[in-house]
């Protein structure tokens, strides 16, 4: 008998590859969290969108502080510069959508600068048609992922832009779209290139850079934090940090923790940072 909480990342189709990242389920139904401080949630910042759905349960927003409290059954999030912290009063069991965010530009005109470090109603962000799939996929949260799925595919595929391939977003998505945004449109002036970047990804390209340097770093020394051998000062050196403390410093920034206290969570059975495990 299972014991603990599902918690699954699962990869799209190929043909969504270069839209969706992954999705993610998480169900404490059938195992309730007793403790209550296991019932929190660490996130770190993202340069990714989300939509999440509230299947069973609810989630209460505690880091930053003086965030919206609202209720809302289908969240769309975009990217967060902070990691954040949530807490579920009682079970839940969510479906959560990982989106590349210069996809979002693609599919539905979305300036995503305008929607960093914000959080609203799925329709309020994306327009009513997503009302239609929230209600089908709460109605039949088992066909989940093969709904969204369906919903996205002909819009993918009507809106991705030439030349765009899973294997190339998957391997460098930020240099790829930068690159697409210095070959669009007329004025290839930096200004002009900065300005497109920041409405199809939200961020300026040297932030979205440092995101992807960080993740790329966790990959890689994943195997050493699980197993309690990192050597940081090594980890910094072939990510291209400056130093040990370059890296501790954006650690820090981007998941609320240095490398250490990170490793430490990891190597346990720490409910609260539970994203971080299945997250590859």
């Amino acid at each position: 008998m299972n014991t603990e909480p599902t918690s699954r990342l699962i990869f799209p189709r190929k043909t969504l590859a270069s839209c969706v990242r992954a999705y993610i389920e998480r169900s404490t139904v059938e195992t309730p969290l007793a403790d209550a401080q296991d019932r929190y949630n660490h996130f770190p910042a993202t340069p990714h969108c989300s939509i999440t759905y509230y299947i069973e349960g609810e989630a209460e927003v505690v880091e930053p502080p003086n965030a919206p409290m609202d209720r809302i059954r289908v969240v769309f999030c975009g990217p967060q510069t902070r990691p954040i912290v949530t807490y579920n009063p009682g079970p839940v069991r969510v479906l959560m959508v990982m989106f590349y965010p210069q996809v979002l530009h693609a599919m539905f005109g979305l300036d995503v600068s305008q929607w960093v470090d914000r959080w609203a109603p799925v329709e309020q962000a994306l327009g009513p048609e997503w009302q239609a799939l929230s209600d089908a996929l709460l109605a039949t949260p088992d066909d989940g992922v093969q709904l969204v799925e369906a919903f996205l595919e002909p819009r993918w595929q009507a809106a991705r832009p030439g030349g765009v391939s899973a294997s190339a977003v998957a391997g460098d998505w930020v240099r790829h779209m930068a690159a697409q945004a210095a070959d669009t449109a007329l004025g290839r002036g930096v200004r002009n290139i900065e300005r497109r970047i920041k409405a199809r990804a939200g961020q300026p390209l040297r932030k979205l850079l440092r995101l992807q340097r960080a993740e790329l770093s966790f990959f890689e020394a994943r195997e050493e934090f699980m197993n309690g051998k990192a050597v940081w000062s090594d980890i910094a050196a072939r990510g291209g940090y400056a130093d040990q403390a370059h890296l501790c410093r954006e650690a820090r920034e981007i998941t609320g923790h240095t490398p250490g206290e990170l490793a430490r969570v990891l190597a346990s059975t720490d409910e609260r940072y539970w994203i971080y495990r299945i997250w590859n």
